[in-house]
């Protein structure tokens, strides 16, 4: 799923990436059958911490990538890829003109 995601990003690269809670919603969660409050008590959060992410109003941290890699099998990896890539995507666009103006620093020769 993650290369597919990444495939797809570099083909297009003015769509951003999903949120992983996006992944979550669509995929994950219809998958296993299960309401948010029983997946939140079984990954140890608030079932409203868990819905922020769902609502892509919160990000994935490394403790909840701990969590969603042991809970889908998937390892942490997976989560802050996909957290990493939303994330730089966003953040390329907002800082375009400021990260523009940076010059790019050249080591000297030997």
């Amino acid at each position: 799923m993650a290369k597919k995601m990444n495939e797809l990003a570099a083909a297009r690269p003015e769509r951003a990436p999903a949120h992983p809670g996006a992944i979550l919603r669509e995929d994950v969660l219809p998958s296993i059958g299960e309401p948010v409050m029983t997946v939140a008590k079984k990954l140890g959060v608030t079932r409203q911490h868990l819905h922020r992410i769902l609502a892509e109003q919160a990000p994935v941290s490394p403790e909840m990538a701990l969590r969603l890699g042991k809970f889908c099998g998937n390892g942490p990896g997976l989560w802050l890829r996909m957290q990493q890539a939303y994330d730089l995507w966003h953040a390329e666009r907002a800082l375009k003109a400021e990260i523009a103006k940076i010059p790019t620093a050249k080591a000297r020769a030997a």
